[in-house]
């Protein structure tokens, strides 16, 4: 693809309807030039640590010196000095939905959160701009020791659990975002499971953005112990905004001996949001995580969730599904380092480009000199639903050993137009038959969600390819 046309794609902007800003009293706002003071700030009001602020202080000398990915479309436009790094809602933190002020309640009830997956919620999270607004845990997770907290209590009330994972599993200087974020990190979920542990019901926390011009950098860490289980849930959503607004997470997870992770994530950022979502997880001996992905909305969209596979018969398995559906772009894929024997690697990236959209796979397959019988298999899925939509794959294998056994296989089609008019004239609009056969092309993912999320998924699809065009 020319560098021409990409620009189109960028210039080109539909007419969304704009979407009022959820109306929330902003108790603290910092922001402007991006200097130590505010670093020194933000800390301060957290009450943190000295070794969390000499942690964010380093982090922000290293943001200073890096330059900016030279490959990176879509962010011309994004200046950290127009932006809120810190925002705290003036809300306190609840353990409940009815005691959330009335607007915040209806937010979360139009998104389908209380009604669809409160009852089977094990536990749940919810982050509003900077600062988390909800903390709810089930008494029987307090009794087998389950550990799942807001990320900055946690700091403070398990220092030494936090320090032996906090940001050793997605290092600081990995790149310039990964730097800034962990300067202004804020909000986020811990999560800890003890050995032998396995949590039969999901556990969710849900970020939210309720104004333009706000950046979101919350902080997720799942720990699970040897031989245990969890399924951490992250769903994702902000309203339509005038103007845009920036989200740069991260996510740590390290999966102990035998210990099994599936860590999914449904991001439906409105399409005035420029997101990043730094993912990476840690896999020990017989370990093995799952990340499934889906990325519907934002503007633009950068996520490679990450597996390094450190002991042997460790495994990984990554579901990624991202829809471009308008002139926007969704970069995304996966990265995968064996480092022992005998490890193996799934990947499976969906995309759907639609009305211009501009669909990107950055895959990375590395397999170290000694890791004997590696096995990785990486297959990409492209669907087309026009003809001035685009989808790029730029897949990067490294392998230095010589035993191991690497494949890769990618397809791109057009939407069926005998399927589309099949379903027409049997009563469906041309929204409702796309709609459809883009559910099926993402059903490897459906499969894989609790029915409510699942229900909620097909939902946002719809609405995604009806005439409103999402609503974020």
């Amino acid at each position: 693809m020319h560098d021409s046309d990409i620009n189109r794609l960028l210039e080109s902007s539909p007419k969304w309807e704009i979407l009022s800003e959820l109306p929330t009293p902003k108790e603290i706002i910092i922001g402007g030039e991006l200097r130590e003071s505010v670093i020194r700030d933000i800390s301060r009001i957290k009450k943190e640590p000295n070794w969390m602020l000499r942690l964010r202080l380093r982090a922000f000398e290293i943001w200073e010196r890096l330059p900016s990915p030279n490959w990176l479309l879509g962010v011309e436009d994004l200046n950290l000095e127009n932006l809120a790094h810190y925002v705290k809602p003036a809300i306190t933190t609840k353990n409940d939905y009815e005691s959330l002020p009335q607007k915040i309640y209806d937010f979360y009830v139009s998104l389908g959160i209380p009604e669809s997956e409160a009852k089977y919620l094990s536990g749940l999270a919810g982050v509003l701009d900077s600062e988390t607004i909800i903390m709810r845990v089930k008494e029987w997770l307090r009794k087998m020791n389950v550990i799942f907290m807001e990320m900055e209590e946690a700091v403070k009330k398990y220092p030494d659990l936090v320090k032996k994972y906090f940001s050793r599993v997605y290092p600081v200087a990995d790149h310039k975002f990964a730097a800034l974020h962990y300067a202004l990190w804020s909000g986020g979920a811990f999560v800890y499971v003890p050995p032998n542990v396995k949590i039969t019901q999901p556990i969710e926390a849900f970020f939210m953005i309720s104004s333009a011009l706000e950046s979101q950098y919350e902080h997720t860490m799942v720990i699970a112990d040897e031989s245990s289980y969890i399924h951490f849930i992250e769903g994702c959503a902000a309203p339509m905004f005038p103007k845009y607004s920036f989200h740069n997470g991260a996510v740590e997870v390290y999966v102990h001996r035998k210990a099994h992770v599936r860590f999914t994530t449904i991001q439906n950022w409105s399409k005035k949001i420029i997101n990043f979502n730094n993912k990476r997880s840690i896999v020990e001996e017989g370990g093995y995580v799952e990340w499934l992905e889906g990325g519907i909305g934002a503007r633009v969209s950068y996520v490679y969730p990450s597996a390094v596979l450190r002991g042997k018969n460790a495994k990984a398995s990554i579901l990624a599904v991202s829809i471009a559906n308008g002139p926007y772009i969704k970069d995304s894929g996966a990265k995968v380092y064996h480092l022992a024997p005998n490890t193996k690697s799934e990947v499976i990236a969906k995309s759907i480009s639609s009305n211009g959209g501009l669909t990107i796979y950055r895959g990375l397959i590395y397999i170290a000199k000694g890791a004997r019988n590696a096995t990785s298999h990486v297959q990409c899925d492209s669907l087309l639903l026009d003809d001035r939509s685009r989808s790029v794959t730029i897949p990067h294998n490294q392998v230095l050993e010589d035993s191991a056994e690497v494949t890769h296989e990618a397809t791109a089609g057009k939407i069926s137009e005998d399927a589309l008019f099949y379903l027409q004239s049997r009563g469906l609009s041309e929204e409702e038959g796309k709609s459809l056969i883009v559910l099926g092309f993402m059903h490897d993912l459906i499969k894989e969600l609790p029915f409510e999320m699942a229900n909620i998924l097909n939902t946002v699809v719809q609405l995604e390819f009806s005439k409103l065009g999402g609503v974020g």
